[in-house]
């Protein structure tokens, strides 16, 4: 499907990410993966609220709000989600990641990487986060959870869980007329939301280390390249 994010630069950001190395990933790995995408989630959910509140009359992010948000359209899932149980997307995650221990030290790693992404999330205009609830919505997320879904190893019960969160949301977004690219594309979009891309794709190379593989770009480097761009 081609959306409004192909016509933008940061689309090439989305590019990198899909361009990891997600074949090479492990079960283990993808539990690092869930890490990362947790702390996404928070911020997306945080965006959305902002934008919101920069657009309390809009009916179509009321509806995206609830498709997202206090909803039970993951539930049930077992050892996450009770039948009928509502909460936060990025509530489901964070059961997610707590349902299997890591080492210690994998834990600290993860822990300072998705501070760190969430310090600079906090630092952008929130102009520029709500306008980036279109360029998740809209194609943005569908492309990077497609990606994830060529990982070849799903075994375990957290890896299934948030299996099942991929695939629910490319249903989620990947209707042109109901989807929540259809609730959210009304909404103005330009290359300021490049940083949050960008910051993204930084999070998911320095928490998974695999995703660089042997042949990969660094992208916790500076450099050629959208991905290795610095947050501003």
């Amino acid at each position: 499907m081609i959306t409004r994010i192909t016509q933008h630069n940061f689309s090439a950001v989305v590019s990198d990410i899909e361009n990891m190395a997600w074949e090479d990933l492990t079960a283990a790995d993808l539990l690092e993966v869930a890490w990362a995408y947790h702390a996404f989630s928070v911020q997306f959910r945080e965006n959305l609220t902002i934008a919101r509140s920069l657009h309390p009359s809009d009916t179509l992010l009321a509806r995206l709000e609830r498709e997202e948000c206090r909803t039970d359209n993951l539930s049930p899932w077992p050892g996450i989600a009770e039948p009928g149980e509502r909460m936060d997307h990025d509530e489901f995650m964070r059961r997610v990641i707590h349902a299997a221990p890591l080492h210690a030290d994998a834990r600290a790693r993860l822990e300072a990487e998705t501070s760190a992404y969430r310090r600079a999330v906090e630092q952008v205009d929130p102009v520029i986060r709500a306008m980036s609830i279109v360029s998740y919505e809209d194609g943005g997320l569908e492309r990077v959870f497609r990606a994830m879904l060529r990982a070849p190893e799903w075994d375990g019960a957290p890896q299934q869980a948030f299996r099942h969160f991929i695939t629910e949301h490319i249903r989620f977004d990947s209707d042109a007329e109901e989807g929540h690219g259809a609730l959210s594309r009304h909404l103005p979009l330009d290359d300021r939301v490049q940083p949050l891309w960008t910051a993204f794709a930084q999070l998911l190379a320095r928490a998974v280390p695999a995703l660089q593989g042997t042949d990969k770009r660094d992208l916790t480097a500076s450099g050629d390249g959208a991905a290795a761009q610095a947050m501003v």
